[in-house]
């Protein structure tokens, strides 16, 4: 009786993940990278709940071995604020020169082809984010760095006069950044017309807030 034959080949991702490690001090596979948090992606939006998705699965997704998710990311929570993060993209920069446009420009990159790409997944996410305190930390820490630009654009309003001296922060960004969330994933209210949101959000909070 024969033995059937086992393929005992790497895989390519893995492969490639091993020919960064051959030389001291090379930069890790981007491609890699992507494949394992792609994985991630593609795990939640299949349905699994962020808590069920091991490091086994994302690993075996991805088409990488367990020790090549490891070799970059301690453990599956930091390798999920680094997949939600990247779902949103680099970080806005304001060009400091007008409160109100700066916050317009924040509200508006919100909704874009990247964000709509991954709409999916964040549906997914969101009863993770209310049963799972881990996903809920996971979370908490990926949008916090988005959150705190917009935190700092704030500020500076109080600082130069263009806000109350007396503005909650944080209130208002919860007042900027709720209702354009809301419309962006859920369409909350379809009698809101999409084209000019982000400016007409930003009007009326401002005249609740302006100095």
């Amino acid at each position: 009786m024969t033995t059937a034959s086992v393929d005992s080949r790497p895989h390519a991702a893995d492969a490639v993940a091993d020919q960064d490690r051959k030389g001291p001090g090379r930069p890790r596979s981007a491609r890699v990278d992507e494949a394992i948090v792609e994985a991630v992606y593609d795990l939640l939006s299949a349905g699994q709940s962020a808590d069920a998705i091991s490091i086994e699965a994302i690993a075996a997704k991805a088409g990488v071995g367990k020790a090549t998710v490891y070799r970059r990311w301690p453990n599956k929570e930091a390798l999920f604020i680094d997949a939600v993060t990247m779902m949103k993209g680099p970080l806005p920069e304001p060009r400091g020169e007008s409160v109100r446009d700066d916050l317009v420009m924040l509200l508006q990159v919100m909704k874009n082809k990247r964000m709509e790409q991954y709409g999916r997944v964040t549906a997914c996410l969101l009863p993770e984010l209310v049963k799972s305190a881990e996903m809920h930390r996971v979370y908490q820490a990926a949008i916090e760095p988005r959150r705190n630009v917009m935190r700092q654009v704030l500020l500076r309003g109080v600082e130069t006069g263009e806000l109350r001296a007396d503005l909650d922060v944080e209130l208002t960004l919860l007042m900027l950044s709720g209702p354009n969330i809301a419309q962006n994933m859920l369409k909350w209210n379809p009698n809101v017309p999409s084209e000019g949101f982000a400016e007409k959000l930003v009007d009326a909070v401002m005249r609740g807030i302006a100095a």
